[in-house]
Order: C-alpha cells, then structure tokens, then sequence
C-alpha cells in the first residue's frame, strides 16, 4: 500500500499506520477538532467529513470531529473507528484519485504537522497503572528486598496495579516542576520535607478503553479487545524518595500523582494486529478467569533518549521492546474488571515500566544506573543517577515488518526547577 502524499520512508505515521489525537492549529480562530496523522500532516477529520468523503459511514455525526477530545469518536466503537481508518487509507491511496483530483479540498483537509499544536487526546475518566514486566520486577526486588527471592509471591498469579491520578496526566511537550514530598534520607530515622533528590521517568505503553461495562460486569480476557482502541507512549514520572516513604503500607500517592506523560496520538490494535504475539512460556499456571488465547504482546520497539540543558540533541540510554511484558494488556484489564469494576470510555490503562533483560534494555533511571551506584555518563561530560532540573526525556516506539512501519511519534517533558 503506497500512498500519493509524500511520506519520508520509515516514518512514523505510514498508511499503515492512521492514528488518531485532537489538534488545533496557529489560527487564533481555530478550535480544537479530531485529527489523523498521515506523514508529516495532520488530516483534519471534521473538514474531511463536512466535504462528504466520510459521510457513507453509519454512525458518524459532525460532532464526533468537532471535539477537543477523542472520547466521543472512540465510544462509536471498534468498528466504526477502524472504518473511518480504511476510508482514509482508500482516500490517499495511490490507487484512488478521487480527493486527489480536488486540490481546493486539500487546502483545508491537509495540514502541516509544524503548524499544529496538540492536545490530549482523550477525556481521562480512570487511571490504573500496573506493574507487569518480569525483568523490572526482579530488579526492583533485588535492590530493595531479597536478591535470591526478588518477587513477592503474588507477582506471577496476578496483574499487580493502582489507582492513580488522572488530572495529573499531561499531553507530550507538557513540562512540570520538580515535585515536593516528605522523605526520609538514608542517614536518618526523621522525615523532611523538600524537593525530590531521586526523580525518575518509567517507560511505560498505556491502552485506551472505548466501550463502557456495567458495575458487576466481569470481562474475559478474550472479550477485553472489544473494549480497547489503541495503545499511546506513557511515562509515569516518579519521586523515589517520596514514594519510599510513603508507600508503606497502602502503596504509591505523592511520589507518582504529580505527572504522568501521554502521547498525542492513538495508535489503534487493529494497526499493531501485524505486530501481536502470542504470551510468553510461564513456569506458574494462571488461573482460568485471566487465561487468555489472542495474542495479546505487541513487538513494538522503544527507546529512552536524554537531553540536558547543555546537550545539542538527546542522547540514547535505553532500547527495549514490549513484546517483554509478564502480562498483556487483555489479562490486565480482565483482572482489573474481575471484582466487577466498571470500564468507561477514556480510562488510560498503563503497563507499568517495562524493561528487557539487558542493562541497556531496562525502563528506568532507577535500573539503569542500579540505585545510583552505576551512573550514566552523558555525552556533555555530566553523570545521572536521576533525573536533574533541565533534562528533557524523550520516549519512541516503532514497529517494523518488511516495509511497514507504524510508530507512535514521540513522547517528551522537560524538568523545571520546583
């Protein structure tokens, strides 16, 4: 599949891809609308639908692309959604000249990604943030608990998560102060209060829910695709000393609320369906209710750039995948629904740090300079051991498949001093 507008090869945003966000432009008359990304342009839904190109599709109504948010859109359903992809996929398809042959539609259709400005892209009505990754687990147990017995008995019987805070969820290019708590230092029994000392990033993938369940409901994990639209980049930033101290006993609070990144764009399963796997061979059997038989691991490519103040560009200090995750996404949300918790639409689901098996391959500054005692040496000639006032962190996410490529853009914040 080949499209007639220009897209840089290994971009992003190919027309296998199709994510959708909400945008507005420079216009100071310009309002927020729902957008699809297509190469270095944003489609603008609402003037494609309002010009006719989409109006064969049942369901859809004007109001649906004239939103500052995607949650609207995303509650017509999995199928409705996913047509309005392939109309856009037929529309800009080499094979079809049909929009092609009207340049005066362009002119408002297309639009120049430098001249957008994005927002998030959802209404976030429920957070939950998990901790699903077998190799940041074992490092975390092994730094804090027991080397030789690192994961709590628990953790292979259970998609462990939290609540979290869901007004502190900020678009990519949102940057934050660094956060204040009570912590306890190392060289004493009495806690303080000021800035976080240990500010960390945590590379995380977050799934978007589109469908509503009923209170008592309970969703198999098989059933859990038909209530999810897409995945986007997340960084759930945390405040290690605060959360050490805090976290005891009913788990994290400050150390987490004060900012969590999300992507702009939606990157729908039905495009990642090339890049899905099977689970990986476990050692403890699963009980029946979170047994899952679609492929719910995803070989999606990530990597953790850094930039400092005194950096001319960022500087790569992590590749990972998150084809390595313990549990899948559907197992998640069919645990998180198992007690009868309601699912609405815009509820941001987010995996927890995902690491590799490597120390180049792990999510987060914690692991990778190893609790501090292996610092990273960046290429202005500064060390971290976490994450210092004017650094930019910097997440991506691929995949790729012969030719096809679909990626998530970028994901980014920059720490101000508190």
């Amino acid at each position: 599949m080949k499209s007639w507008i220009d897209i840089p090869k290994n971009h992003d945003f190919s027309i296998y891809n199709i994510p959708f966000g909400v945008f507005y432009t420079n216009n100071l008359k310009s309002t927020a609308r729902v957008g699809a990304a297509l190469g270095d342009n944003v489609i603008d839904l609402s003037s494609l639908f309002k010009l006719g190109y989409l109006t064969h599709i049942a369901g859809l109504k004007a109001e649906h692309f004239d939103n500052n948010k995607l949650n609207e859109f995303l509650s017509l359903g999995n199928k409705i959604c996913n047509n309005v992809r392939y109309a856009i996929q037929e529309l800009f398809s080499d094979l079809n000249s049909k929009l092609k042959k009207h340049p005066e539609h362009l002119e408002t259709i297309l639009i120049p990604t430098h001249s957008v400005k994005m927002l998030l892209p959802i209404q976030v009505n429920d957070y939950v943030d998990f901790y699903s990754s077998l190799d940041h687990a074992t490092n975390v147990g092994k730094m804090f608990r027991d080397e030789k017995n690192p994961l709590l008995p628990n953790w292979k019987h259970i998609p462990i998560g939290y609540h979290g805070r869901s007004s502190s969820i900020i678009v990519s290019g949102t940057n934050f102060k660094r956060p204040k708590g009570q912590m306890c230092l190392a060289d004493s029994n009495s806690p303080v209060f000021g800035s976080t000392k240990q500010l960390d990033f945590e590379l995380e993938m977050a799934f978007i829910t589109n469908k509503k369940s009923e209170m008592g409901e309970m969703i198999s994990p098989d059933q859990t695709s038909d209530y999810i639209f897409g995945l986007a980049l997340f960084n759930d930033w945390s405040a290690r000393d605060i959360q050490r101290w805090e976290y005891v006993p009913l788990g994290p609070f400050l150390g987490k609320s004060f900012a969590s990144s999300l992507s702009p764009w939606i990157v729908s399963l039905e495009a990642l369906a090339p890049f899905a796997l099977p689970s990986q061979d476990k050692d403890v059997t699963e009980l029946e209710y979170l047994q899952c038989k679609k492929n719910g691991l995803f070989d999606i490519q990530l990597e953790i750039y850094l930039q400092s103040d005194k950096m001319s560009e960022p500087f790569l200090i992590s590749s990972t995948n998150y084809k390595y995750m313990y549990w899948n996404l559907f197992q998640q949300l069919a645990h998180m629904t198992s007690n009868g918790s309601p699912v609405s639409v815009g509820d941001v689901y987010a995996s927890g740090t995902i690491s590799g098996p490597l120390p180049n391959s792990f999510g987060s500054m914690l692991e990778l300079a190893w609790k501090g005692t292996k610092p990273i040496t960046l290429p202005d000639g500064s060390t971290r051991s976490f994450i210092e006032d004017g650094d930019t962190i910097l997440f991506k996410g691929f995949a790729i498949k012969g030719d096809v490529r679909i990626g998530f853009g970028e994901l980014s914040a920059k720490v101000l001093p508190c």
